[in-house]
């Protein structure tokens, strides 16, 4: 239980700098089961920051959310492969076409050089945007609409799973079943949730809903202790396994 706990627990490395994430892989390897690099320090350290993970044991979730011209998403998808990171993902508003053919390129990919494929996910609606912003876009259908619609899509394409608040875990499950993967970023554990907040999802409530991993970041590093903080994270976890 402990494992798959510590498998369901992603911390984020929103860090501008290549020695602060090194130190939190070092730091944390042992409590969690991914680390995610996103935009802002791939751009600032490159591929070098995925192998610095690796080396330390750790396995990496490549956050880049690839959007683009389908060839243009499976070459980067392939690259993603090439680094051996265990997770990505794309924009599932770049459409079918465009996540099929990633599908299809990293598949490819993987039996030609015996490589095991990520888990491939899709970025439905960001969590930051609202009925105005996609109205702003042209969307003028709702994020409880575009959410499980923009899901099954990528599942029909081909794809393991979602990134998705809590909220929406129920409305994908319906659309996808429930193999398909939903990685849930934005969770505050029950000890980190006293603050003015007025929306809180702890890990409990995530994994009770449905959630196959958490992303989580402050609640860990800006803990007096990082690593308790983590431990308490998957001892939540692995309560909302048990129930």
């Amino acid at each position: 239980m402990k494992q798959n706990a510590k498998q369901r627990l992603i911390f984020a490395l929103d860090v501008d700098d290549f020695a602060a994430a090194e130190q939190w892989v070092s730091q944390l390897q042992a409590k969690v089961g991914l680390f995610k690099v996103g935009k802002q320090l791939f751009t600032k350290c490159g591929p070098q920051v995925v192998r610095m993970v690796q080396e330390r044991g750790g396995e990496v979730f490549l956050d880049l959310k690839y959007h683009d011209i389908p060839n243009t998403v499976a070459k980067a998808a392939v690259e993603a492969c090439k680094l051996g990171v265990k997770m990505f993902n794309v924009h599932a508003l770049g459409g079918l076409e465009m996540m099929q053919q990633t599908v299809a390129e990293v598949d490819a990919y993987c039996a030609a050089s015996g490589t095991s494929r990520p888990i491939m996910l899709a970025v439905t609606i960001l969590t930051s945007s609202t009925e105005e912003t996609l109205r702003g876009v042209g969307i003028d259908r709702p994020v409880t609409e575009m959410v499980p619609r923009l899901a099954k899509l990528a599942k029909d394409a081909g794809f393991d799973g979602v990134v998705a608040s809590p909220k929406e875990v129920g409305l994908i499950r319906a659309a996808c079943g429930e193999d398909f993967q939903i990685v849930t970023p934005g969770v505050r554990p029950s000890f980190a949730a006293m603050d003015d907040q007025k929306r809180v999802t702890t890990p409990t409530d995530a994994i009770s809903a449905g959630a196959t991993a958490l992303v989580i970041g402050r609640p860990i590093s800006a803990a007096a202790d990082p690593l308790e903080a983590a431990a308490k994270i998957l001892a939540e976890i692995e309560a909302a396994l048990a129930r």
